[in-house]
């Protein structure tokens, strides 16, 4: 297990949660399947992005980033290195960050992409972008030569140089929106390896290589051309890819991995995400309100059945408040928590009897003052989750707390948690940076879905956004790590592995860390 510590100075966003759904495409009667052209890649995805304009957008995913180019990214090792940003220098302790571009860099246009340009590009971010204030609480932006603008911020932003890895903060060419700033979805143009050529709404996206990109070695893209379509039945992807219109299959569903390891010339690409699902509560319920209550929950998980039994085996448990991915990740913290919380039913028991939950109805549930230890679980209406939040109602029936299910639309459970409305969910969040605890999850103001909002830990986060020192930042989130590690205000449960099926490429890989395709090493073979 790897601590990545080094690249917290250049410390990020994806998010599931970041990553909520966007509307599935109608696609009940999918036209007949087409011949592939040559050099054509087909991705068959299960969601059409809402919006291909990054400022407008709550959620990134295959189909929409790879049309952008961002100022940092991570290398295969998860440290962050230049990309549209060559050069940086930090002054007045963080506050201030002056960037040299590269030259000659151009958008999809071929405008330049200077520092004008950013700059104009990043007061758009700030003033559309549901995540504007993962930029940081900026001040100004000045252009101080062609290639060379400063960034002022009112205190040190250390998630800054991660978040800049994702597209939420990539340069978007502002040349070609209308005089109202809008526009951008019929004439997209940003600066990634991917050019977009046409838009069928409710059917698919095309884009075509971008030539002055960096195609690696061997200096030219391996293809000439990928559509993006958007099919979210399982079965008719599954038909497609079968019938060879599709010859990438996007979040292969864990029904079909073993049939299609058999496919012949289907090859499958496993990459561990760095999306965690987790059993949430909202902790302001007087129920909740105990942590030998929220402890005992912990205790009675068993996340082996639902990994090999829903997951079929495609995903890995997490004990700890932050995937191995995501830059503050503890291997200490990972560990104490598995030792601290690896099923034990019994334990469980005799800390709900220590918190007054002693009794027990006919049924076999835990009573206090009368009243059973009776919950409503929220899930959102994807079959996998649904049957890993039968587990954990069957888990937790075993140390005497009764869970009622009730599915729901992701879209109200996100409008709907925020309000206090919910008692349990089964929930997940994605995010590079452990920023992610303060600006998701427990900040003051921000604990949207768990609603734990304690001194002590906004203290410890808050500090964490503004150290810049990679090294001491690392112990400060080490410290609030463990402080949520006590106090298990959530618990959290697995990562799922990302599963692509590939037939007729060569050299198709995605990325360890971001989970994207790499582009400049795939080509079409036939």
């Amino acid at each position: 297990m790897k601590k990545r510590t080094k690249s917290w100075l250049i410390p990020t966003v994806i998010a599931s949660l970041l990553f909520t759904g966007c509307a599935p495409a109608s696609q009940e009667n999918p036209e007949p399947s087409q011949e592939l052209t040559k050099g054509e890649i087909v991705v068959a995805a299960v969601t059409e992005p809402d919006s291909l304009d990054i400022h407008k957008t709550s959620s990134i995913g295959e189909p929409t980033e790879h049309l952008y180019a961002t100022l940092f990214e991570r290398d295969l090792n998860g440290e962050i290195v230049p990309g549209l940003v060559k050069d940086y220098k930090v002054a007045d302790g963080g506050k201030e960050i002056t960037f040299e571009l590269k030259e000659n860099a151009v958008f999809h246009s071929g405008k330049p992409i200077n520092a004008e340009a950013v700059k104009k590009s990043f007061e758009r971010f700030l003033e559309k972008s549901p995540f504007k204030t993962n930029a940081g609480s900026i001040e100004k932006i000045e252009v101080l030569g062609e290639t060379t603008f400063k960034i002022t911020w009112s205190e040190p932003y250390a998630p800054f140089f991660s978040n800049a890895t994702s597209a939420y903060l990539a340069p978007l060419d502002v040349s070609t929106l209308d005089a109202q700033g809008e526009g951008f979805d019929k004439n997209a143009s940003a600066a990634g390896r991917l050019q977009l050529t046409e838009v069928k709404r409710g059917d698919s996206v095309v884009y075509k290589p971008f030539e002055k990109a960096d195609w690696g070695a061997k200096g030219t893209p391996g293809f000439s051309k990928v559509t993006f379509r958007f099919i979210p039945d399982d079965e008719t992807r599954i038909l497609e890819f079968k019938k060879g219109s599709v010859n990438v299959l996007l979040d292969v569903p864990f029904q079909y991995i073993e049939e299609l390891e058999k496919e012949p010339g289907v090859e499958l690409e496993r990459v561990s995400d760095y999306v965690m699902t987790y059993l949430g509560w909202n902790n302001k319920l007087p129920i909740f309100q105990d942590v030998k209550v929220r402890q005992a929950i912990a205790l009675a998980v068993d996340r082996e059945p639902i990994i090999q039994n829903t997951m079929r085996g495609a995903a890995k448990p997490v004990f700890g408040p932050l995937p191995e991915v995501v830059n503050g990740h503890s291997p200490a913290i990972e560990e104490k928590a598995r030792q601290k919380y690896t099923q034990d039913k019994e334990k469980a028991k005799q800390l709900l009897a220590e918190a007054g939950w002693s009794e027990k109805n006919g049924e076999g549930i835990v009573m206090k003052d009368g009243k059973p230890f009776s919950v409503e679980m929220w899930v959102q209406n994807e079959p996998a989750m649904q049957r890993v939040a039968q587990i954990l109602q069957h888990q937790l029936r075993e140390i005497g707390i009764d869970v009622r299910l009730t599915v729901k639309e992701s879209a109200a459970i996100i409008e709907q948690t925020p309000k206090g409305s919910h008692q349990m969910i089964l929930w997940s969040y994605g995010w590079f940076d452990a920023d992610i605890l303060y600006f998701l999850l427990f900040g003051k103001g921000k604990s949207t879905r768990l609603h734990y909002e304690v001194d002590e830990l906004d203290a410890l986060l808050q500090k964490g956004r503004v150290e810049m020192d990679p090294e001491k930042r690392f112990k400060i989130y080490e410290e609030a790590q463990e402080f949520l590690v006590e106090q298990s205000p959530w618990v959290p449960l697995f990562v799922r592995e990302s599963i692509t099926a590939t037939r007729g490429l060569k050299n198709f890989k995605k990325h360890p860390i971001s989970n994207r395709i790499i582009w400049q090493d795939v080509e079409v073979t036939e």
